[in-house]
């Protein structure tokens, strides 16, 4: 990808400088590709050459065919390390070697022929410490390790930390199978137990279901990779691996977001489901992969990057890599795609969003209020029924439940149940204490506001109509309409419920725009392949947030930045397996993702495919499909929408938000709308001289005007950028 221009945001506390990072595509030849002439290329595989981590990183000499290889000598800041090149298991004409030692900051590395002084390539990477930051701003403070807590697959844990980062020694554990379909932990890793499984992988490999677990720390985040290896071998690398490895990549995400913040975590997004691992797929996660230990998508794709890094350097470059995850994990693998292309190939998600930022936070702010609303300014005025068509929800019950989850917004409602009370914020007795909300634990983004010293906020309710459909449809009247939106009110800072509306802060509001934090769809996930199932849940009696409109916002989105969502495909089925490759429907969905990326990467490198190509190279058998709630699903493919059309709409049918009931668009990106005057032609319904009057005064800077893009919104300044506090480009 090009360079894109530089974005500077001036934030309060302390100016963070966005900036976009080169990519190292660029700086190599694609797939098997010689350079002509006596020209040389290098570049680095493991990861670009900006974001270099641990002092290490793995590097490729493109040579020519007038060249021979073996006369190419390679430097670091002048120290010869030709030796750390090798043409094994190289493109043809290329050299690949692992130069270590790198210092942290800029390291120049230099590959000539001695003698042809046309050959000669540079190439500089920039190492940052394997505990971060590097892209994400500065360490959050306080930070609580969770070594102690983090269960192994014996059931032991990694004990105490042995520094302030969190760090544990790097470790290799074993494990394997069993035939009654459990994991078990192999105490001898000489030993065959005798009820040890077998397995056949997608590449027809038949072998022992024996695992290998390693677990580290990256970024102050517990990693693990799994993979199936017999410890009787020799240790798999690069050059030698393993036998049980399909040469692909799953990087799973877990779910969550309440109380992700100020914490380390004791666990990952999962590394034994044993149906990836019996496939043959390497598995890898990390404890800040998961929301509910860190609610922060931009420190999540820097610790997928950093640990990616890592698994290519000690294993190899995967032909691809997935993305997986559900809920919280849908937040990582969409926004990672689309923000920092290249990291994930695919991705499958469930149970989905688009981003935290807007539809999920918006929809907990609505919820909040209307509950505060219901049960303490007008108690007994509205019935379930009208409460229900005002909030959107299938279920009445969606609007308690979801204001509960409105805690993410409340800065001392709940944090990690290690972290001491007396560094937990109370605007009474600790108004310097931790603040515990998604806006704070993202503040490197959003900076803060100088008078109080919390996290400005992509946060608005100004001039939404609640009720809006339901007034119109006849479900509520006037005089509730005008009662509702006069009084309904805002949240300031603390949570706290204010008559007037919540307006969000500017500075916030184009940071989020503009770093990704909502997202666009138009950037990495135009040519990505997407897969997203959902295991139906607005049915559930006491409601539940993972509403099946989440899904058709993202593709309203897509079909928005790249004029069709086609390389997404929608999946719907009941709740009986939920996001689990228990259930057929994902097994399908695993298998022709990867029947779609094996073809998509026959033809070349990620960086050559186009949005066109994506789309052709999906496999005829992936479409859109629901499945019935039979007890043996019956499957209908048939394309699914907001319309809840054909037998799918009528079997997992998508329910509005509140906000979407107030007018505003299906995609649930405008954090901020702009405004109208009051226009009596917009309601179904005829309002008096006075009841005119009440509404204008109810939004005395007018009601949203939907048919505008939000204020400040605009798609993200470009992919791959970096916030650095030191106002520099890394």
């Amino acid at each position: 990808m090009s360079r894109r221009p530089v974005l500077a945001i001036s934030i309060a506390a302390g100016a963070l400088l966005l900036t976009c990072l080169p990519s190292a595509a660029a700086e190599r030849p694609a797939g098997g590709e010689r350079p002509g002439g006596e020209r040389l290329t290098i570049g680095t595989l493991s990861t670009r050459p900006s974001v270099v981590t641990g002092g290490d990183v793995l590097v490729r000499v493109g040579v020519p065919r007038s060249l021979d290889p073996d006369d190419v000598r390679i430097t670091r800041d002048g120290t010869d390390v030709t030796d750390a090149f090798t043409d094994a298991g190289s493109a043809p004409g290329a050299l690949t070697g692992l130069v270590t030692s790198l210092r942290e900051g800029s390291n120049r590395l230099v590959a000539t022929v001695p003698g042809r002084p046309g050959a000669r390539a540079t190439l500089q990477v920039r190492d940052h410490p394997s505990t971060g930051p590097v892209i994400s701003g500065p360490h959050e403070s306080p930070f609580l390790c969770g070594t102690e807590s983090f269960k192994l697959v014996d059931g032991s844990t990694l004990g105490p930390p042995l520094d302030e980062d969190c760090s544990i020694t790097t470790r290799v554990d074993h494990a394997y199978r069993s035939t009654d379909g459990t994991v078990k932990p192999l105490a001898d890793p000489a030993s065959r137990p005798a009820d040890l499984a077998t397995t056949t992988t997608s590449t027809g490999a038949r072998v022992p279901f024996l695992i290998r677990v390693e677990t580290g720390t990256l970024n102050r985040g517990v990693y693990q990779i799994s993979m199936l290896a017999d410890p009787a071998a020799p240790e798999p690398t690069r050059a030698h691996p393993s036998q049980g490895w399909n040469g692909r990549l799953m990087y799973t995400f877990g779910g969550g977001c309440r109380g992700g913040w100020y914490t380390q975590g004791a666990d990952t997004g999962g590394v034994l489901d044993t149906e990836m691992l019996g496939r043959g797929y390497a598995v890898a996660s990390s404890s800040l992969n998961v929301f509910g230990n860190n609610c922060n998508d931009l420190l999540a794709s820097e610790t997928t990057m950093m640990v990616k890094e890592h698994f290519v350097e000690r294993y190899g470059v995967p032909r691809f890599t997935i993305g997986w995850g559900c809920s919280g994990g849908s937040y990582q693998s969409y926004q990672t795609a689309d923000n920092y292309p290249g990291l994930l190939d695919g991705i499958i998600v469930g149970c989905s969003f688009p981003d935290v930022t807007s539809a999920t936070n918006t929809t907990l702010l609505d919820s909040r209020l209307l509950d505060h609303y219901f049960a303490r300014s007008a108690p007994g005025e509205f019935s379930s029924e009208q409460q229900t068509a005002i909030a959107g929800f299938r279920e009445r019950a969606g609007i308690p439940n979801l204001s509960d989850g409105a805690k993410r917004l409340d800065p001392d409602a709940e944090f990690p149940a290690a972290l001491p009370a007396d560094q937990r914020y109370d605007a009474r007795t600790n108004p310097d204490g931790a603040r515990g909300t998604v806006f704070d634990h993202t503040v490197n983004v959003y900076g803060t506001d100088p008078g109080t010293g919390a996290a400005l906020r992509p946060l608005d309710n100004a001039g939404v109509q609640y009720g809006l459909d339901a007034l119109n449809e006849g479900v509520i009247d006037k005089r509730q309409f005008i009662d509702l939106n006069s009084r309904v009110g805002g949240i300031d800072r603390d949570a706290e419920f204010t008559e007037g509306r919540t307006a969000a802060d500017a500075t916030a509001t184009d940071a989020a725009y503009g770093t990704g934090r909502i997202l666009w769809g138009g950037a990495g996930l135009a040519t990505t392949p997407v897969i997203d199932h959902r295991s139906y849940t607005d049915d559930l009696p006491g409601g539940d947030i993972h509403m099946a409109v989440h899904g058709f916002s993202t593709r309203a989105r897509l079909v928005a930045a790249n004029g069709d969502a086609d390389n997404q495909v929608m999946l719907a089925e009941d709740n009986r397996h939920g996001f689990s490759l228990k259930s057929p429907a994902l097994r399908h969905a695993l298998t022709a993702m990867d029947g779609w990326l094996t073809s998509l990467t026959a033809d070349g490198p990620r960086t050559a495919w186009t949005h066109r190509d994506v789309v052709a190279h999906k496999p005829a058998e992936l479409t859109d499909a629901c499945w019935t709630r039979d007890a043996e699903p019956r499957k209908i493919e048939q394309r699914l929408g907001y319309d809840n059309a054909g037998e799918c709409g009528a079997l997992y049918p998508a329910f509005p938000t509140p906000r979407l009931v107030a007018g505003a668009p299906l995609a649930d990106d405008v954090i901020a709308c702009h405004r109208k005057a009051v226009d009596p032609a917009d309601y179904a319904v005829t309002f008096t001289g006075g009841e005119l009057r009440e509404l204008r005064a109810a939004f005395p800077s007018g009601v949203c005007d939907w048919s505008r893009s939000g204020q400040g919104q605009r798609p993200p300044t470009g992919t791959w950028q970096s916030l650095s506090a030191k106002g520099g480009e890394r």
